[in-house]
């Protein structure tokens, strides 16, 4: 993996909230292999955001920004029910 990538991964996994750091590092460790430097770029972006509004944003309970309606947000969006099966202790 390259330093990019590592570094993002470890974001990823150190958000400081709980349910964020399963949601954002679970989807990291699952798809950053595959990402193009255009799909980093935004999930960078959406890792710098704050945890409280990004979790509202991705569960959908508040309305999606416009700079963050990407689709890596898209993909982290339909990912996140299956973080809460990992995090719940269920098979995927």
């Amino acid at each position: 993996m390259d330093t990019r990538r590592k570094k993002i991964l470890f974001r990823a996994w150190h958000r400081g909230f709980k349910e964020m750091d399963l949601i954002v590092g679970c989807f990291a460790d699952r798809r950053l292999a595959d990402l193009t430097a255009d799909e980093l770029d935004q999930f960078e972006t959406i890792l710098n955001e704050e945890d409280t509004p990004l979790y509202q944003w991705i569960t959908g309970k508040a309305p999606m920004p416009a700079h963050l309606d990407t689709p890596i947000m898209a993909q982290l969006r339909d990912f996140a029910p299956l973080a809460k099966a990992l995090r719940d202790g269920r098979s995927t």
